[in-house]
């Protein structure tokens, strides 16, 4: 059963909103299915909420990780939330694709501004949201007012200042620090993750537990260099090269080459290492 809800202010917003860095094209679902695919062990392991639980998802984006949220808990009701609509079009035909029997409310609104009841959920679950808001805290706290007392709020984030490869390349580098540096320009911080906790506990959660979740892919790991190396973080990095370019922080050739150096990661020889940062807390 599906159906979708939506709020004014949702209404009034733009289809496409501006501070999300790597934009919303075909390409980019592309690389958030790949991604969700190849870490769905690693980022959903110990997730799992039991049947009948109200669950929020906050900043569902084109369903990647609904899929497999709603696969780690059968049963569950689950609300849906993203401030893109075409976002949302794409997560209900996925779901429909993997979950058809699964229990979705599609909520078309920001995430500040929801339109439910105090502690309506017994749950939320958000992965790769906080790192495009401008100020995560009142984030946090907005999803905190329809969390229940002694629920839980299980939040994931990448930190790109983690990525460790082998061969070492200043070019590559500098690639990477200008994907940082343009989500910070749009009021982003690619270097989130690792303040979970401080954020979590300004926000007034309670028992706020941060676990790193971390890759590793060399030859031994052909899936991981294939679905995460090259086809999650490669393609990231590369799909910014437009926006690099046009606020003046490279050249093309600079740009180009950093990024060639940089798939040397995915190539026999190369090494790649990125930590993602899982924390759960409790709305006390």
């Amino acid at each position: 059963m599906t159906t979708e809800t939506s709020t004014p202010a949702a209404a009034a917003a733009p289809e496409h909103p501006g501070d999300y860095v790597h934009g919303y094209s075909r390409t980019e679902a592309r690389r958030l299915g790949d991604q969700a695919d190849t870490l769905a062990e690693l980022l959903h392991a110990g997730t799992a909420y039991p049947a009948g639980s109200q669950v929020l998802e906050a900043g569902c984006g084109v369903g990647a990780q609904t899929v497999h949220l709603l696969a780690a808990s059968p049963g569950v009701r689950l609300t849906a939330a993203d401030l893109s609509a075409d976002s949302l079009a794409l997560a209900r035909t996925r779901v429909a694709a993997q979950a058809p029997a699964a229990d979705v409310i599609w909520h078309h609104g920001d995430l500040h501004r929801l339109p439910f009841p105090d502690g309506s959920f017994d749950h939320v679950f958000l992965c790769f949201v906080l790192e495009h808001l401008p100020d995560p805290t009142a984030g946090l706290a907005a999803l905190r007012r329809v969390l229940r007392p002694g629920g839980t709020i299980t939040v994931i984030e990448g930190d790109h200042g983690s990525a460790l490869f082998h061969p070492e390349s200043p070019a590559a580098r500098r690639t990477v620090d200008h994907l940082v540096r343009l989500q910070a320009r749009a009021g982003g911080d690619g270097l989130l993750g690792r303040r979970l906790q401080p954020l979590l506990t300004a926000a007034g959660f309670a028992r706020v537990s941060v676990r790193p979740r971390t890759v590793y892919a060399d030859d031994s790991r052909p899936a991981l260099v294939e679905g995460f190396t090259r086809r999650t973080f490669v393609a990231m990095v590369e799909a910014v090269r437009a926006e690099a370019l046009a606020a003046g922080l490279t050249t093309p050739e600079d740009f180009d080459r950093g990024v060639t150096e940089l798939r040397r990661a995915a190539e026999p020889g190369g090494t790649f290492h990125y930590t993602f940062f899982k924390a759960v807390a409790v709305r006390p």
